[in-house]
C-alpha cells in the first residue's frame, strides 16, 4: 500500500512572515526548520520522510487581525505557489469549495519542502451551511457542532468581554481540523466515486494512505486536536503548553499555589479560554516547556504531561566580535546624539555609555520590572560609589533598556525613545513610564550626574524600522553588554537564550524555566559566570534586588576594567546557547507524534 506521512504544526501567529514576530512563532518556526535539518541530515533516516506543515491564521491587510491593536499583517510574497498535484493541493482545493480560504506556499529549508497553510477566519460568518436540517452561516455552525461534540458553550464565551477572540480561536480550530480530516479520508472519498467496487478498490489502491500527526501550540488552536478525536479521525495528536492561562494570572503568586497544591482560579482567568486550554486532554500527548508549567497543568487541570524544553537556533559556532563592538558603538552614539538633543545639555562621550535592556511582554508584576526598576536605583548607588573612590571614570553612564509594549507605533516623536511624550504611550507603558520616574530614573538626571544609572522605557516592537534604534533584536542584544530578566512568572525565557545566541551575558531570575540548566554549563570564568541566576523565590524582597544590582555592577565592572574576562563571560553566555539548541526537543517531539524511536 502507498503510505504518505504528514507533520503538521499549528499555532496561532500570523506568519510565515508578518509586521509582529516573535514567541510562539519563533518555536513554531524553529520546529519546521530543524525538523527539515534532521531529515536533510539523515538523522531522520527513511525513505519516505514526512511532508512539513505549518499551520495558522491569515490576516491578509491592516484592520483583518480579530486583534485590531496587535495589527498583524501576514506576507507570503517571498513564497513559492503550492504545486496543483497531489492530495495536499487537492485538500486545500477541497476546502475552497466549501468556502474556507486556505492561502498556500512553499519554501525549502535544508533542501526540505515546508508547506505554510494560513486560514482566513474573519469571514465565516459570511459563508452558509446546513447543520442537522438548518440554514446558518459556518461560523454558528461550528458552535452548534462543538456544543453537539463536547458541549462547548459558544453562547456564553462568545458574550464575554473577549468573545471576538474566542470565536477567531474555535474558527481557526475548526479550519485546521476540517483539513486534517479532509487529508486523511481522501483515499477513501475518492473510492466512494466508483460503484462498481472492483474499480473502487483499484482507485484506492492507486492512491497513498495519509497519515497525519497534528503538534497544536497553545491552547487557540486546541479544539482542532479535540474535534479529532470526537469524529473518531486517526491522528496522532500533541498538545504544548508554553504557560497556563490559570498561572499568568496567578503570576508570581502560581509557586505558592503549586505548593500549597491550591487548584482554585483567580478571579482574572478567562474562563472560556480556559476552557479551550483544558482540550488539551484530548491529544494523545501533552507536553510543557518546563517543570513550573508542568505543574501548573497537573494542578489547575489534572492532566498529565511530560516536559520537552524549548530550544535556541545557534548553528554559528563563532563569536560575531566585530558585530558587537558596531552594534555597542551605534547604540551609544544614538543615546548620546538624543540625550544632548531633547537635554540641551553637555554632550555624554558615547564609549562612556554602558547600554544594558531588558525585554518581554508588559506584563508589569510577572515581567518582575518593579524588581529591576528597584535594583537599578541600588545599582546607581553602588556606581556613585565607585566613581567617588575613583574606581571607575566620572563620564560613565549606564543605561538600562526596558522594550516593552503594547503593539507597534507609528509616526513615533524626534529623538525617540529619550523624547517620550506621554500622549504617545497606552494603558501600561504609561504606568511603567510613571515608575520609572518616581524612582528618579529618567534620563534627565544623566548630564549633570545627579544619576549616574537611567532606564529608558522602550514602547515599540524592535527592528530595523522601527522609528528609534532602527535595529534588529540581534543586533540590539548583540550591542548591550548584558540583559536582566527579572521575571516572576516564566515558563522558560527564549529571551534569555536569545542574547545568549548573541553572546551577550545575562542575568536571570530563578523563577525561569531553564535556570536549572546551569548546572551543566561548561565554566570558563571561576565564581559568577556569563549567565548568573538570582533566587526570586527563597530569599527576602531586599536581598533578591541587592543581588540584581551585584550582579550588572559585576558585569559592568569587568567589561569597563577586565576586557578579557568580559569577552570570556560573552562566550559563556554563547556556550548555554549552543547547549540548549533544538535538536533534542525535535527529536523528542517527532518521536511523540510518529511512535518511531530514534537513535
Amino acid at each position: 500500500m502507498l503510505e504518505s506521512k504528514c507533520i503538521i504544526i499549528a499555532g496561532e501567529e500570523a506568519g510565515p512572515r508578518s509586521n509582529k514576530m516573535g514567541g510562539i512563532w519563533n518555536v513554531i518556526d524553529a520546529q519546521a526548520r530543524n525538523l527539515a535539518g534532521l531529515i536533510n541530515k539523515g538523522i531522520i533516516d527513511e525513505k519516505n520522510p514526512p511532508t512539513i506543515i505549518v499551520a495558522g491564521p491569515y490576516y491578509g491587510h491592516s484592520g483583518s487581525d480579530w486583534n485590531k491593536g496587535l495589527n498583524r499583517i501576514t506576507d507570503m510574497s517571498g513564497l513559492e505557489e503550492l504545486e496543483e498535484e497531489g492530495e495536499i493541493f487537492e485538500t486545500v482545493e477541497e476546502l475552497k469549495r466549501r468556502g474556507i480560504d486556505v492561502f498556500a506556499g512553499t519554501e525549502q529549508v535544508n533542501g526540505v519542502r515546508i508547506i505554510h497553510l494560513m486560514f482566513r477566519t474573519d469571514d465565516f460568518c459570511r459563508v452558509s451551511r446546513e447543520y442537522k436540517g438548518h440554514e446558518m452561516c459556518l461560523a454558528s455552525m461550528i458552535k452548534a457542532e462543538a456544543y453537539d461534540l463536547i458541549s462547548l458553550d459558544s453562547m456564553t464565551y462568545e458574550n464575554m468581554g473577549n468573545g471576538i477572540e474566542y470565536t477567531h480561536y474555535l474558527n481557526l480550530s475548526y479550519a485546521i481540523s476540517e483539513f486534517v480530516r479532509t487529508l486523511v479520508t481522501s483515499r477513501e472519498k475518492s473510492s466512494e466515486e466508483y460503484e462498481d467496487e472492483a474499480i473502487s478498490e483499484f482507485a484506492a489502491s492507486l492512491m497513498p494512505a495519509v497519515h497525519v500527526s497534528l503538534h497544536c501550540h497553545e491552547f487557540g488552536v486546541f479544539y482542532a486536536l479535540a474535534r479529532l478525536r470526537k469524529l473518531g479521525i486517526s491522528v496522532k495528536t500533541v498538545a504544548t503548553y508554553h504557560a497556563t492561562l490559570p498561572g499568568r494570572s496567578s503570576g508570581h503568586r502560581s509557586i505558592q499555589k503549586i505548593r500549597d497544591s491550591d487548584s482554585s482560579w483567580d478571579s482574572g482567568v478567562p474562563v472560556n479560554f480556559a476552557k479551550l486550554e483544558s482540550l488539551s486532554a484530548y491529544a494523545d500527548v501533552v507536553t510543557a516547556v518546563g517543570d513550573s508549567t508542568r505543574k501548573e497543568i497537573k494542578l489547575f487541570y489534572g492532566i498529565d504531561s511530560i516536559i520537552v524544553r524549548n530550544g535556541i537556533d545557534s548553528e554559528n559556532n563563532d563569536i560575531e566580535w566585530e558585530k558587537k563592538t558596531g552594534c555597542r558603538r551605534k547604540i551609544q552614539e544614538f543615546l548620546s546624539e538624543k540625550i544632548y538633543n531633547v537635554f540641551d545639555s553637555k554632550s555624554i562621550p558615547p564609549d562612556r555609555i554602558i547600554p544594558i535592556f531588558s525585554i518581554s511582554r508588559i506584563e508589569i508584576e510577572n515581567k518582575g520590572y518593579p524588581d529591576l526598576l528597584d535594583s537599578l536605583v541600588l545599582l546607581d548607588r553602588m556606581v556613585k560609589a565607585e566613581i567617588d573612590a575613583g574606581h571607575l571614570d566620572d563620564n560613565y553612564r549606564v543605561i538600562c533598556f526596558i522594550i516593552a509594549a503594547h503593539g507597534p507605533k507609528t509616526n513615533l516623536p524626534e529623538d525617540f525613545p529619550i523624547n517620550l511624550p506621554e500622549e504617545i504611550l497606552i494603558g501600561e507603558e504609561i504606568r511603567l513610564q510613571q515608575m520609572i520616574r518616581s524612582r528618579g530614573l529618567e534620563c534627565s538626571k544623566i548630564p549633570d550626574g545627579s544619576r549616574h544609572v537611567a532606564a529608558v522605557l522602550y514602547p515599540q516592537w524592535i527592528s530595523d524600522h522601527d522609528g528609534g534604534l532602527n535595529l534588529r533584536p540581534d543586533e540590539f542584544m548583540s550591542g548591550c553588554i548584558a540583559g536582566v530578566f527579572p521575571s516572576r512568572y516564566e515558563p522558560f525565557l527564549l529571551t534569555g537564550l536569545e542574547a545568549g545566541k548573541e553572546a551577550t551575558p545575562s542575568i536571570v531570575s530563578k523563577v525561569c524555566g531553564f535556570s536549572d540548566a546551569l548546572k551543566t554549563l561548561k565554566r570558563l570564568v571561576m565564581g559568577m559566570g556569563g549567565v548568573i541566576v538570582v533566587d526570586n523565590i527563597n530569599i527576602p524582597y531586599l536581598e533578591s534586588i541587592a543581588d540584581y544590582a551585584l550582579a550588572m555592577d559585576y558585569f559592568i565592572d569587568t567589561y569597563t576594567d577586565d576586557k578579557v574576562k568580559y569577552n570570556l563571560l560573552c562566550q559563556e553566555a554563547s556556550l548555554l546557547a549552543k547547549d540548549m539548541n533544538w535538536e533534542v526537543p525535535i527529536r523528542t517531539y517527532y518521536e511523540l507524534l510518529t511512535g518511531t524511536r530514534m537513535e
